[in-house]
């Protein structure tokens, strides 16, 4: 058992953010372009081939941020390197982006949406980070998507098309419009174009209230049908499908319930009946899903729940955890109710515990009911811990705003200043 640090420290944060970076730089860099994507424990490489579109974006995330937070043009450059390598290996014929490469080759050539919000999420954030031609491919990047993907009449976007925009497949998914919701808003915030947010915006109400209602737990389900009716049965056959599990994601609902409280943040102008309803849907979504999911026998939140709301997968992976500290983290701030610090600090403890890797770096991706390890394989295409150093990085924001607000809470208090004991309208 290791000893518990202070998890509200800021210092702490920045610190676990390089400490996990430390684990991915810098031997996930290919000189020959772009990043090595399949990692074990210790850090070695077991596959040098394959890239996948949604490590490659989500390495240039990894760059960029600790680029703009520590002010290192050494981690810039790391950004830029993954930038060229998303336009001229995984951009395609007509402006698409592939989905899986294995060396030159491209062995996979769906266009998928929920790829494409990571390569504008990428975009954002190097442009955050002070690389100026990412201007030109966040506006590009998005008149993609709303040339191929954005339903008008439903007010969402599909999910994939063939090769080549040859045909849009009829599934229907959350999964892929939450994180373009997450990408809209680090567009708007590199550039203050307001129809980003409002975009931003229209995803949540959609997919939070009118999707939600649908279900009979008031919760937001995974999969519809082309017309956005819920698909109750989508891969009830493959229930552990890597992007589309089967069944309701508590992981998810935590991770809306972060992006309605970052939304409140921007919109207060915009929202022509106040702001209330964000938080109160975003403390809906989080207070159901830790009571639905947390293990009282094991600890760590469970990964699926069946249509009536009970676990039907007892596996702990590492993003719902990180997710759902970060949305009580901003829940306390925002609502000022102690029971969210102690939400975050218990969801912190339990990944102290068991999902970081005090030695090597980095979190491990997933674990048993008992929270035991499947294998070694630490993070295969897919992870690249974007999920954990993201979540630090929003909390330390949330602290800064909150004591820029409130001038109570100084970088390496222990405790959240008055601001974080007081409910805000």
């Amino acid at each position: 058992m290791h000893p518990l640090p202070n998890f509200r420290d800021p210092h702490f944060l920045e610190d676990h953010i390089r400490h996990t970076l430390t684990f991915y730089h810098p031997r996930c860099i290919n000189p020959q372009g772009g990043f090595f994507q399949h990692f074990r424990d210790d850090g070695s490489l077991y596959d040098r081939e394959t890239r996948h579109l949604v490590s490659s974006t989500r390495f240039v995330f990894n760059y960029a941020m600790a680029a703009l937070h520590f002010q290192n043009p050494e981690y810039r450059t790391w950004a830029e390197h993954g930038i060229r390598f998303l336009r001229e290996k995984h951009r395609q014929g007509e402006g698409g982006y592939v989905w899986i490469l294995r060396g030159p080759e491209v062995v996979d050539a769906t266009l998928h949406c929920y790829g494409h919000a990571f390569v504008l999420l990428a975009y954002a954030c190097g442009l955050k980070a002070g690389i100026p031609e990412c201007a030109q491919y966040l506006t590009e990047t998005f008149a993609l998507m709303e040339e191929h993907f954005w339903s008008e009449a439903d007010g969402l976007y599909a999910d994939e098309f063939t090769a080549n925009w040859g045909s849009l497949s009829p599934y229907r998914g959350q999964n892929a419009n939450m994180h373009t919701c997450e990408a809209l808003i680090a567009a708007y915030e590199a550039t203050q174009n307001q129809h980003y947010l409002e975009r931003a915006l229209t995803l949540a109400h959609n997919l939070c209230e009118r999707q939600a209602a649908l279900s009979p737990l008031g919760l937001i389900w995974e999969h519809y049908d082309s017309n956005w009716d819920p698909d109750w049965d989508y891969n009830r056959s493959d229930p552990r499908h890597l992007f589309r599990p089967w069944g309701y994601q508590p992981g998810h609902q935590t991770e809306w319930a972060k992006l309605l409280l970052i939304l409140e943040r921007h919109a207060h102008g915009l929202l022509t009946q106040g702001s209330q309803s964000l938080v109160d849907k975003a403390q809906f979504l989080f207070n159901r899903a830790v009571q639905l999911a947390w293990d009282p026998e094991y600890s760590g939140l469970r990964y699926g729940l069946d249509l009536q709301g009970q676990v039907w997968d007892s596996d702990k992976y590492f993003w719902v955890q990180a997710e759902s500290l970060a949305a009580a983290a901003l829940l306390a701030l925002r609502t000022g109710d102690p029971s969210y610090w102690d939400w975050y600090d218990r969801i912190w403890a339990y990944s102290w515990e068991h999902f970081i890797d005090h030695q090597h770096g980095a979190w491990y991706r997933i674990l048993n009911r008992a929270n035991q390890k499947y294998d070694d394989l630490k993070s295969p295409a897919g992870k690249t811990d974007y999920h954990t150093m993201g979540a630090c990085y929003e909390v330390l924001r949330s602290l800064r705003i909150d004591s820029r607000d409130s001038g109570s809470l100084e970088p390496g208090s222990t405790k959240p200043g008055p601001s974080a004991i007081r409910a805000t309208n």
